[in-house]
């Protein structure tokens, strides 16, 4: 083989190599404690610390997907890790789902395939009125949403730090947006919701915002935070959710100039055909 095509080939295999993390460690994450929640992804560095994630998390994570477009073994969304890992040289944060793609495949031995599923959601649109969403101007760029996610919760209220100045809180009945584009509101508003949400509002830009929610609703949408993230919850608690609507967050968009409407459409899923329950040896 000449050198000239020989190193073609070389350069070909060196990029087709996934990108993975240098050393990860993977252990089961502790149990929740009754009365605080913590969870996410810190970076130190090069260091990144993920606490608390389902396998479930991780997946929607690693291939940029909502935890509800997963579907696998019923545990999947059950069972918890903490992983502790080091980028490579030049590696970056908004490469950890990359990175994630191979670990998944290398330790739990992670094989799906997509499939598409018609989904109920909540589509996020623009209604008539004036948009009263506060734009803020920066030269720092918002977080997507999909890294650098740290979370802490209680019966008090949630509060959330998505990277880049880009946060909310949801306490005292109201949930409150730093910096926020429309995209990564919708995202994280799901998680409170009995459905997705899709934003389709068209807004490119970023936002401060502030959402009134009544006691009952604020409550309703705590519970099923607390289901999203893993907690067991009383019999009782899951009733108060299983059927309820929330009127008022409805209403607090619609003063804002957005407009949410329940709609089937389909949507990407991963079909997990194969995972282990344990991760391979650290």
């Amino acid at each position: 083989m000449k050198p000239f095509a020989a190193a073609i080939v070389f350069a070909t295999a060196v990029l087709a190599q996934p990108l993975q993390f240098e050393v990860a460690s993977i252990r089961p994450s502790a149990p929740f404690q009754p009365d605080a929640v913590a969870l996410g992804l810190r970076m130190d560095g090069q260091q990144a610390h993920i606490v608390s994630f389902s396998l479930r998390d991780y997946i929607a994570m690693a291939y940029k997907i909502r935890e509800g477009q997963v579907s696998g073994p019923d545990w999947l969304p059950d069972t918890r890790f903490d992983i502790n890992a080091t980028l490579p040289t030049g590696g970056k944060t908004d490469q950890i789902p990359d990175m994630l793609q191979a670990l998944l495949g290398d330790r739990f031995q992670l094989k799906f395939h997509r499939e598409k599923k018609g989904f109920d959601v909540y589509v996020l649109t623009r209604n008539n009125r004036p948009l009263a969403l506060k734009p803020v101007t920066t030269d720092v760029p918002p977080s997507d949403g999909s890294v650098n996610v740290a979370a802490a919760g209680s019966g008090a209220g949630v509060s959330v730090s998505l990277g880049n100045g880009s946060s909310y809180t949801f306490s005292n009945n109201k949930f409150e947006g730093k910096r926020l584009s429309t995209v990564v509101m919708a995202d994280q508003l799901e998680r409170y919701m009995d459905r997705p949400m899709v934003d389709q509002s068209g807004l490119s830009g970023v936002y401060d915002m502030s959402l009134e929610i009544t006691a009952d609703d604020y409550r309703v949408m705590l519970i099923r935070g607390a289901k999203a993230s893993g907690i067991v919850l009383p019999p009782q608690a899951q009733r108060l959710a299983d059927g309820a609507t929330t009127p008022s967050l409805f209403e607090s968009l619609e003063k804002l100039g957005l407009h949410l409407e329940a709609k089937k459409i389909p949507l990407d899923v991963i079909i997990v055909d194969q995972i282990s329950k344990t991760p391979s040896e650290n």
